[in-house]
């Protein structure tokens, strides 16, 4: 793991990204890290690795109050069913675990294996807060680099309207 934030700190350093980032005791869902993000700008996120029924493997990063309709967010990916990740497969494709998956966790996917799904509602704030591989640390970011970010790990990532998308699977 040192290895890989050592990685994601060149990135930053190359793309001259210089993220704001508190530290807090470890955090495993969104609702243990809310007190701490309290001084934190940005759109907070909840990540989810999903498993496609036929391989494949989707990382979904939306903001926490977002509640997702998996039935018809892998119809629209092309995946014909979504199920949760187990923490084996979420430890071997972005080597990281429950409580510390963000966007940052593709530059560990060498492979590419993992396609990641952004809510456009989310990349339309000015900042975005994400775990740095780690569930003791959260870092803002800009949009822009985020995309940036990812765009560096070679992952393209799939911008979803998740509201439109909600009406349409109604």
């Amino acid at each position: 793991m040192a290895d890989a934030r050592s990685e994601l700190d060149a990135i930053f350093t190359r793309l001259g990204i210089q993220p704001i980032a508190i530290e807090h005791p470890p955090v495993h869902t969104v609702e243990e890290a809310l007190p701490f993000w309290t001084t934190l700008e940005g759109v907070h996120t909840k990540n989810l690795l999903l498993k496609g029924a036929k391989g494949g493997l989707w990382l979904v990063c939306v903001p926490t109050d977002r509640r997702l309709d998996l039935k018809v967010l892998a119809a629209h990916v092309g995946a014909k069913k979504f199920s949760f990740a187990s923490a084996e497969t979420l430890l071997d494709a972005l080597n990281v675990v429950q409580g510390s998956v963000s966007p940052l966790a593709l530059v560990n996917d060498k492979a590419g294996a993992v396609q990641l799904v952004l809510a456009s509602d989310m990349l339309d704030e000015p900042r975005i807060t994400v775990h740095p591989l780690v569930n003791t640390a959260t870092l803002s970011l800009t949009s822009e680099e985020l995309l940036r970010v990812v765009e560096a790990t070679g992952h393209t990532p799939k911008i979803v309207d998740f509201d439109t998308l909600s009406s349409a699977g109604a």
